[in-house]
């Protein structure tokens, strides 16, 4: 009988409240969300993917030959860690480059030359919202290294515009990444499989 007379559709929510990025950092300090794959993005929580052996595998060998070049001098390196986009947004890009880290940074880097996501199952969240939003910031340049067919591809972005970025290069086996901001030339063929 109740059923009849309340009518759900007059007490969905208007819309939804964005969580701010300090709010988010807050609840992370505190261990709310403890042993949960997520990232902010958009002002929502966003589960992550499981890293699959091929994922785990891409991000980690392409950090280490980093670390190797350049040490912990020339560039501020990181693996999966969050990175300050904007005012809702902190991703956890699995590979980041930036400026030297500032001696007393109480937050996380704000500035990268180079993010890289590599992509399997959320290749479209980092092919249309992560691109965007890293155009939108003007990160210099962006790969997505699509594994989902085995053999990766490295797509790389360059030229951030507010409506994402002008230049997209597609790169094979026999091609050399050369980025625009990082001195090194990586064999696509040297990708792990």
């Amino acid at each position: 009988m109740l059923t009849s007379m309340l009518d759900t559709d007059d007490i969905k929510p208007c819309g939804f409240r964005p969580l701010k990025r300090v709010e988010y950092d807050e609840l992370v300090e505190r261990g709310a969300f403890e042993g949960e794959p997520i990232e902010l993005l958009r002002g929502q929580l966003v589960t992550m993917s499981p890293e699959g052996v091929q994922h785990a595998d891409v991000g980690l060998w392409l950090f280490r030959l980093l670390v190797r070049t350049f040490g912990d001098h020339e560039f501020e390196l990181r693996h999966t860690s969050p990175f300050v986009a904007n005012d809702d947004s902190e991703p956890e890009p699995d590979v980041f480059v930036g400026p030297p880290a500032r001696a007393g940074r109480k937050m996380h880097p704000s500035e990268a030359v180079l993010l890289v996501e590599v992509s399997s199952s959320s290749i479209r969240k980092d092919r249309k919202v992560k691109e965007l939003l890293y155009a939108e910031i003007g990160v210099p340049e962006y790969w997505l290294i699509d594994i989902t067919k085995g053999v990766p591809v490295v797509e790389v972005y360059t030229d951030p515009t507010p409506q994402g970025y002008a230049t997209m290069t597609t790169l094979r086996d026999g091609d050399v990444l050369r980025p625009k901001h990082v001195p090194i030339a990586i064999q696509i063929a040297d990708l792990p499989r």
